[in-house]
């Protein structure tokens, strides 16, 4: 389960396909903010994976058919997880790009730790 949550939005080629007759589709009111554009128009699209019991559930745009695409996208995503586990590419993304940012905090770390260090230096030049 935890290996669903690194889905999102990448580019991966090497997915897994899914066809329409696998896929159940409704179409729902959204929730958060947004106000008429939001309660009072069904343009949030919830799409379930039937053989895996994946649902996703999509509300970035107001547009109902782009809403569709991009529900698509990330449940072909999931379902490659699914399937692939740790083989997939989505997750391999997802640690490259965990790494890195790790990398990146490790060397902000150590340049406060130099300037810090050079500050201290500079009080004990001026005693």
């Amino acid at each position: 389960v935890p290996l669903l949550q690194a889905a999102g939005k990448k580019n991966s080629f090497n997915l897994l396909g899914l066809t329409e007759a696998e896929l159940e589709e409704q179409f729902v009111r959204g929730d958060g903010p947004g106000g008429q554009a939001t309660n009072k128009t069904n343009n949030c699209v919830v799409l379930k994976h039937i053989p895996s019991g994946i649902v996703v559930k999509c509300h970035q745009t107001r547009s109902v058919e782009k809403n569709r695409k991009i529900a698509r996208e990330i449940l072909q995503e999931k379902v490659d997880l699914f399937y692939k586990g740790e083989d997939s590419d989505v997750f391999k993304e997802k640690k490259a790009s965990e790494k890195k940012k790790q990398e990146k905090k490790r060397r902000a770390k150590e340049n406060l730790e130099r300037k810090k260090h050079f500050k201290e230096m500079q009080q004990l030049d001026k005693k």
